[in-house]
């Protein structure tokens, strides 16, 4: 079998390594009475020791310490203590291999283990094909393997044993995943693949133009994607062949097939490129597939869109008209009015008011002014029926719509609109079917004289849309546009995961408990927050007759820190972008996670380009532009980093890393505890052919932009952003923080206004997080009980007329679980299925159970908000953090005016995470630190926060490679007390103003610019500045 690497070589290094967990050593080191009988046989302390230490590896993790590495020190110590021995005889016993080998002789015996030989090597393999087919990396392999040799009792082999096992695993799954892919293939479907892979003159091949991205929207690409899928279908590939592979391992292949050129596939093997080629064209269908439904959908928006401007422009030019005919008529019913009094005669008085002419004149303008189409944009919309008539019938033809019962009917109104469009009807049938129409759309619809045909496709083709984002209809071949079932995990195993109490959900399961549980802290908390309303103790918070008011947070930061916080950030040293990659980089190694697609172990041989092209990616400029920029560096190259490997899953694993490292620092503690986040979505314009891709957010005004949904934590590291569309920012907000990568165990979290919905607040409470949105528009929502609203007087005015409705949440309780527990799970993703929701109908019970808990949580939270200012205020700073990490963003995504002109979502979605990347990177320079371990007995004082809401210092000693936190103080008095310089040596003796400074010399540290001594009160306190990296 061929040789590759499986494993990185930090993948290695980590495999066979002992936790330092407290809970693992001490079950490792247990010894019975047994052992310790076998254990005293030997005479001398030193092989009492290595025998027992040996006993305690075979027997727990199932290897032997090598003899060139110490054992872990936790595990000698350990044992040595339960021996009495002192521990530092492990290096006598080291020395003598023999004895050593026949004591492993005697525990292999003794624990009965088999070594690792060929005939258990075949074993593992024919264990780990079945994984290697799902998977190809190696470390999940590797402890899959470790696995099956603990549990058979075979001692492992060494990490180089352990590599070519793997190896040869790997290999056997790549060419049975080639072949699965392949032997539905016949002769004339190898030949259409082939023909793929040709370009005729200056044209690109048909694979590339398969896979080009939809330009504008209109109908035109509509139609080139419809001719996209045509050519799909013509190539006629077996049913079901993307069936015969793991999805992981298709879309693996799918995702190195269009990285590479016609020419590149063209090398390969014919089994191989047969096999990618299948992957490739699978993924396509589906991605074509769903980019038609979403091209329909803009298109349909973009038309109700200009029927409303076209409404209010005809509204705005009539106004005048308007406005003079009411006075007109005024004057006329005046007129009347006297004339009935006088009993005059009332044509008379008509003229008198204007002549009889003038006035039928005025009444034939009026009638036309009184139009519903000036009034309402749904009557203008069929003036665009081009735009549809131009796409709708090939769309319907193409797709393959299924339906659930409940749209039934939409289902046969399609099939009647593609009957119309195959015929070339001019009228609609009689017999269509109209039950799926709704109100608004009946009288336009349906006229005296008929079915109006141009209404109806519209209203067709616009229920369809909604049908679609509910779930209602799906369609074939799609992966966003699924049966809604299909998201989520088996009913079969979900009730094995719930009879074994293995959901992972923070509720209970039993519905009665959980609604007894919720109800009587809701009645509690009722009674709590009435008693203090109607006493007027609520802090800040009025609850009267008129409503609830709040008085709006007051600045507690003393005016003296802003000016002294902009002194300290001036005295910081001003790096080059450049290099602060470099250090962090040095410091962290995040480059480590950039992989080749290929071959997860090869990393770029050169960095510097690899830096060079994320920081393309986090400031907004071009690679042609980088490449001009930087000397070495070619575009060729840097597109050769770029399609290699930059990838979601590369810049986010690089993204964890970061995050981790800076939560691993006792700075970063003072900001917070890494247990809170907030998060926000942020708006960038987008031009040039980027405009296509652009979506117009009401939130950020009427121009096309795309929207970067980030995830902040409370030490102010994004750990999670992503493209968003135009969808509330609510959808996506429990995707950051279940599908992040980094060490962050957030436990609550923050959100605007737009951030929130009932929907959000029951999942999020049943996923385990604490949810705290600022509701912009709080004195308007209203607190809903189950029981009489006059048990709680001081809160009348804020309760709901309508009641919690618990019957609701008993009826579809199960499918509440099994939602939440398939989000848990990741089967799918919490953005899609709250999308999905939002989009069902009002009658749907599953909507409507999760509605029901989402006001209990936000009823109970409304509760918290109002009794407790320190909620508020813990909100309001981690929006704040959201707020400057968003102005450092705008700062950095400085070039092309801060336009995204990317195409594709592909290419955005890496200008995104490698935005968050170096925002990450600039506030890790601010926590991570290298100290000198030579400095001894004085402490440095650092100046960690200043911003207008907070200013916080401590001391950390030198001697300690991981400094222990501690904190000194929160200042909060008059900061001219305070030393204004990065760091100063102080002893340990204080003052009312904190520790008294000395004089001390230290080493310069690298990165370090500035020279100059600090002056306090005519002092010099210190003559060196650490390297610190900021904004």
């Amino acid at each position: 079998m061929p040789r590759r690497q499986i494993l990185s070589s930090e993948e290695q290094d980590r495999l066979l390594v002992i936790p330092d967990e407290e809970i693992i050593l001490t079950r490792m080191c247990f010894l019975n009475e047994q052992d310790i009988a076998l254990i005293n046989k030997h005479r001398r302390p030193a092989n009492r020791l290595g025998f027992a230490v040996l006993l305690c590896y075979l027997r727990g993790p199932g290897f032997s310490p090598d003899k060139s590495n110490f054992p872990h020190s936790g595990v000698v110590s350990r044992v040595a203590s339960r021996l009495k021995i002192q521990p530092d005889l492990w290096h006598e016993y080291a020395s003598r291999e023999q004895t050593r080998w026949e004591h492993l002789s005697e525990l292999y015996r003794y624990l009965k283990l088999s070594p690792f030989s060929r005939t258990l090597q075949k074993g593992c393999i024919r264990h780990l094909h079945p994984y290697a087919m799902r998977t190809d990396k190696g470390f999940m392999l590797a402890e899959e393997m470790l696995s099956w040799l603990h549990n058979n009792n075979v001692i492992f082999p060494s990490v180089d044993v352990i590599e070519r096992t793997l190896a040869e695993v790997v290999t056997l799954a790549d060419r049975a995943v080639f072949s699965a892919l392949v032997a539905q293939l016949e002769t004339q479907h190898k030949s259409a693949l082939d023909s793929l892979l040709i370009s005729e003159g200056e044209q690109p091949t048909r694979l590339a133009w398969l896979l080009q991205p939809p330009g504008k929207i209109n109908g035109k690409n509509v139609l080139q994607h419809i001719d996209r899928l045509n050519s799909i279908a013509a190539l006629g590939l077996p049913d079901g062949i993307a069936l015969s592979v793991h999805q992981n391992r298709l879309l693996k292949l799918a995702r190195e097939g269009r990285k590479m050129s016609s020419r590149d596939l063209a090398k390969f093997t014919d089994v191989r490129r047969y096999a990618t080629l299948v992957c490739v064209i699978q993924e396509a269908r589906a991605t074509l597939t769903d980019e038609v439904i979403e091209l329909h959908e803009r298109i349909l928006g973009s038309l109700f869109s200009r029927a409303k401007r076209t409404q209010a422009e005809r509204l705005q030019q009539t106004g005048k008209l308007i406005q003079s005919k009411l006075k007109q008529y005024a004057s006329v019913g005046q007129a009347l009015l006297n004339a009935r009094e006088s009993g005059e005669d009332p044509w008379l008085a008509i003229e008198d008011v204007l002549p009889w002419q003038e006035f039928i004149s005025s009444v034939e303008e009026t009638r036309f002014l009184s139009r519903k189409g000036n009034f309402d944009p749904l009557h203008l919309i069929t003036e665009k029926y081009s735009t549809l008539r131009k796409y709708a019938p090939r769309m319907l033809s193409v797709l393959q719509f299924v339906a659930a019962p409940a749209a039934q009917a939409l289902s046969d109104a399609l099939e009647t609109t593609r009957e119309i469009y195959r015929k070339q009807l001019r009228k609609v049938p009689p017999e269509a079917p109209i039950g799926f129409i709704p109100e608004s759309w009946r009288k336009l619809v349906l006229t005296p004289s008929g079915i109006d045909r141009k209404y109806y496709e519209f209203c067709v083709l616009n229920e369809l849309k909604g049908a679609l984002r509910s779930g209602d209809i799906w369609v074939k071949g799609s992966r966003r546009y699924r049966n809604f079932d299909d998201y989520l995990i088996p009913v079969t195993e979900f009730e094995k995961s719930r009879h074994n109490d293995q959901l992972q959900l923070a509720v209970q399961t039993d519905c009665q408990a959980y609604i007894q549980t919720r109800m009587t802290l809701l009645a509690s908390r009722l009674e709590e927050v009435n008693a203090m309303a109607l006493a007027g103790d609520l802090p800040d918070v009025d609850i009267s007759d008129k409503g609830v008011k709040i008085t709006p947070l007051e600045n507690s930061v003393p005016s003296g820190v802003s000016p002294f916080a902009d002194l300290v950030y001036g005295m910081l040293p001003h790096p080059k972008i450049t290099e602060i990659l470099e250090e962090v980089d040095s410091w962290t190694g995040f480059t480590r996670h950039f992989a080749h697609l290929k071959n997860n172990n090869v990393r770029p041989k050169d960095g510097r380009l690899l830096l060079t092209t994320i920081l393309a990616d986090g400031i907004n400029l071009g690679l042609t532009k980088m490449a001009e920029s930087c000397p070495g560096a070619t575009k060729s190259s840097l597109e050769g980093i770029q399609a290699w490997y930059i990838r979601d899953e590369t810049y986010s694993a690089a993204l964890a890393e970061l995050v981790n490292a800076q939560k691993a620092r006792p700075l970063a503690a003072f900001w917070g505890d890494g247990k809170t986040s907030s998060s926000d979505g942020q708006n960038f314009r987008v031009g040039s052919h980027g405009r296509y891709a652009g979506q117009v957010n009401l939130k950020y005004g009427q121009e096309p932009g795309v929207q970067i949904y980030t995830h902040i934590s409370d030490q102010y590291s994004p750990f999670y952003a992503k493209v968003i569309s135009r969808v509330r920012d609510s959808t996506h907000v429990l995707d950051g923080l279940l599908y992040h990568e980094s060490e962050l165990e957030i436990t609550e979290h923050y959100t605007d206004t737009a951030g929130f919905t009932e929907h959000v607040f029951a999942l999020m409470h049943l996923l385990g997080f604490a949810f705290a949105p600022r509701i912009r528009d709080l004195h308007d929502k209203r607190l809903f009980i189950h029981g009489k609203v006059e048990r709680y007087p001081g809160l009348q005015s804020v309760i709901s007329t309508t009641s919690l409705n618990i019957k609701d949440i008993e009826a579809h309780w199960d499918e509440v679980l099994r939602l939440a527990a398939s989000i848990k799970q990741g089967t799918v993703t919490a953005s899609l299925m709250i999308k999905k929701l939002a989009s069902y109908p009002k009658q749907n019970g599953l909507a409507k159970a999760l509605r029901e808990i989402g006001r209990i949580e936000r009823t109970l939270f409304m509760l918290d908000w109002f009794r407790d200012p320190g909620l508020r205020r813990r909100v309001q700073a981690g929006l704040n953090r959201g707020e400057a990490r968003n102005a450092l963003a705008r700062a950095v995504f400085m070039h092309r005016l801060g336009e995204i002109r990317d195409r594709g979502l592909e290419n955005q979605s890496y200008r995104a995470s490698g935005l968050t990347l170096l925002t990450a990177e600039i506030t890790s320079g601010v926590i991570i630190l290298n100290w000198g371990p030579e400095n001894t007995g004085h402490y440095a004082l650092l100046i960690l926060n200043c911003t207008k809401s907070s200013l916080s210092v401590g001391y950390f000693p030198f001697s300690m490679r991981t400094p222990k936190r501690t904190i000194i103080s929160d200042i909060q008095t008059d900061p001219s007390c305070i030393l204004v310089t990065s760091y100063i040596c102080f002893k340990k003796t204080t003052s009312a103003c904190g520790p008294t400074p000395v004089k001390q010399q230290y080493r310069r540290v690298s990165g370090c610019s500035s020279t100059q001594p600090v002056r306090h009160d005519g002092e010099v306190i210190l003559s060196k500045h650490p390297f610190v990296c900021c904004n």
